[in-house]
């Protein structure tokens, strides 16, 4: 175990003798199941869970020989954007002193960060591994929804999430991306990326000459003044190796945040429905009444965001509001695609600041959940678009804090994201 609490469980898997990953350890989140060893999702409900199965992939991290040394913290189901909702604990983080390390796959960007892995898996419903990486001063892909298998993955919000690769450096992160991405026959919702030349490591090659970059100005307004400082000097640095950038519109990002919060919370009411104490989770302790029973086991297994998230998302869905909140978010879900696609039409990838804050003050925003939903306003958009996206470091504030920048590429656009961040790097 580390001292920032980064790893839940710290029983190591071993891979194949040989691959590409031999000899590299990569620490996997604990919603992702792993065969034999616990995989809790941060939540007392599964504190003894043990999967019967591998996630697909866990099952190519074996393959390619890679070693697993643990399964990392992380916000209870993955539901915060700083790691302090997990039911063992918060975690710190290791570059930071007192302050989150972000979320929800904070546990698995503070192992990288402080060294006690080479690389590590998140997952990212609304920027879960992109906050974290920007917090820890880390690089974090989330894929194109359908590029990589969800199969294995505990799910939050089944039409949102991605399985994607966190690493100190954009060519690590790409080459993790090589071994996990592809179909799966467990997954009806992946893809054959479009044929292209080289793999995503090979795309890391720094040659930004002639990009297009296209800068939402949604995305600065009411962003940190130091954090929009050190993404236009990152811009400068870009534009210096032969990119240019220009401002482009996206106009439904201004109730992105709200569209994505309604169909999160409808789809995690849904998804941790089965966790009655019967099916799965602890028991609720009475017997001879289910109801009580029930009752019991989520009282007992869910911790206080949970909690607000089901309520919410089960009264989104309920008879006579379910066209009010979650139709409408729906269409919106729809222009925020639109908008995107647009954008990406007349620029190559996408630029703004990862998070619109540095890391936050541990426990400044548990008080306040508005506050930390409305943090992930530059990340979320790009979950309900379903488009790639990269965290980078783009440099730090005067008090030394960690700034990301995030890349955003059409669909199935990861080779130009992996590009332009690499150019940073």
């Amino acid at each position: 175990m580390t001292e920032y609490n980064g790893y839940v469980t710290d029983e190591t898997i071993e891979g194949a003798e040989d691959g590409p990953l031999a000899g590299k350890t990569v620490a996997v989140k604990d919603n992702i199941s792993t065969e034999g060893v616990r995989t809790t999702c941060g939540s007392a409900m599964l504190s003894d869970y043990v999967p019967p199965y591998d996630a697909t992939v866990v099952e190519r991290l074996k393959d390619a020989g890679a070693t697993i040394p643990g399964k990392t913290n992380m916000d209870e189901f993955g539901m915060g954007t700083t790691t302090e909702t997990s039911a063992f604990g918060p975690v710190e983080n290791p570059i930071a002193e007192g302050r989150v390390p972000g979320g929800s796959s904070g546990g698995s960007a503070a192992v990288v960060a402080a060294g006690d892995a080479d690389l590590a898996l998140g997952s990212d419903t609304g920027g879960s591994i992109r906050c974290p990486a920007a917090f820890c001063g880390v690089v974090g892909i989330k894929p194109t929804y359908g590029l990589v298998s969800r199969y294995g993955l505990v799910a939050y919000a089944n039409s949102l999430e991605q399985i994607g690769p966190i690493a100190p450096t954009v060519e690590d992160a790409a080459e993790l991306l090589d071994i996990i991405a592809g179909p799966d026959e467990h997954d009806a919702t992946t893809q054959e990326a479009p044929e292209a030349d080289g793999s995503y490591a090979a795309a890391a090659d720094g040659d930004v000459d002639g990009l297009s970059i296209g800068v939402p100005t949604e995305l600065l307004d009411g962003a940190d003044e130091e954090v929009v400082e050190t993404f236009w000097d990152a811009m400068a640095d870009l534009e210096a190796q032969g990119a240019s950038y220009h401002e482009v519109d996206l106009p439904s990002v201004e109730h992105a945040v709200e569209a994505y919060y309604v169909i999160a919370m409808s789809e995690a009411s849904s998804n941790l429905a089965r966790f009655d104490g019967v099916r799965y989770g602890q028991s609720g302790g009475y017997d001879g009444n289910w109801n009580e029973s029930f009752a019991n086991a989520r009282e007992e297994g869910f911790g206080e965001e949970v909690k607000r998230r089901v309520l919410l998302g089960t009264y989104a869905l309920s008879a006579g509001y379910h066209d009010k909140y979650y139709k409408k978010a729906q269409d919106a879900r729809a222009w925020v695609k639109q908008d995107f696609d647009e954008a990406l039409d007349d620029a190559d990838v996408l630029a703004s600041p990862t998070m619109p804050v540095p890391p936050m003050k541990r426990g400044e925003s548990l008080d306040d959940p508005l506050t930390m939903y409305l943090a992930d306003a530059n990340t979320t958009p790009v979950n309900l678009a379903n488009l790639p996206a990269i965290s980078v470091p783009a440099g730090e504030t005067d008090d030394g804090l960690p700034v990301g920048l995030q890349l955003v590429g059409p669909a199935f656009g990861e080779r130009e994201i992996i590009r332009a961040g690499s150019a940073l790097a």
